[in-house]
């Protein structure tokens, strides 16, 4: 008896993994609801059919400050397509607010962000989270993940990327 309830529970728990990703093998997003700092709320399942940039920053990062502008060139180039560009800080709305009177920032700024940290950030080995600033999650129109990378000058790949992904629809 408990060998079939052993058996029964590792059939349910690998379909249940492999139900957390596709046949392609790409994993989908994690979902979440935010609010921006304009009260813009941004839900995953309703940016389904778009092109979805997440990027993880922090106002104490100077990687961060240097690719500001280079995003916000690939954001502008993007401007009326179906790309939406979310950047997410753990910080609270002042210190976000001040940071951006000096280094604007032209993404749907969403600052208290902590839960979508713990969300796609990666844990070592003892469970801690282990994320690299900056870090970009590229999600595709069906809701998966199509790049993940961080740190310096990745601009020009997330940039090929998007391109990429609004041309083979």
């Amino acid at each position: 008896m408990r060998l079939l309830i052993a058996s029964f529970l590792t059939v349910l728990l690998t379909f249940s993994v492999f139900a957390q990703s596709n046949k392609r093998g790409k994993p989908l997003a994690q979902t979440f609801s935010v609010t921006s700092l304009e009260q813009k709320k941004f839900d995953l399942a309703e940016l389904k059919g778009k092109v979805v940039l997440l990027t993880f920053w922090s106002t104490r990062c100077p990687i961060c400050a240097s690719e500001i502008p280079k995003l916000n060139k690939i954001a502008a180039s993007y401007a009326g397509k179906d790309v939406v560009f979310l950047g997410l800080s753990a910080e609270n709305e002042a210190k976000v607010k001040s940071h951006l009177k000096k280094k604007p920032f032209d993404f749907n700024i969403i600052p208290n962000s902590f839960d979508m940290v713990l969300k796609y950030a990666d844990k070592d080995r003892d469970g801690n989270v282990a994320m690299g600033y900056p870090a970009y999650y590229l999600i595709n129109q069906r809701g998966e993940i199509e790049l993940k990378a961080n740190g310096y000058d990745k601009t020009v790949t997330i940039d090929k990327q998007i391109n990429q992904l609004l041309t083979t629809k």
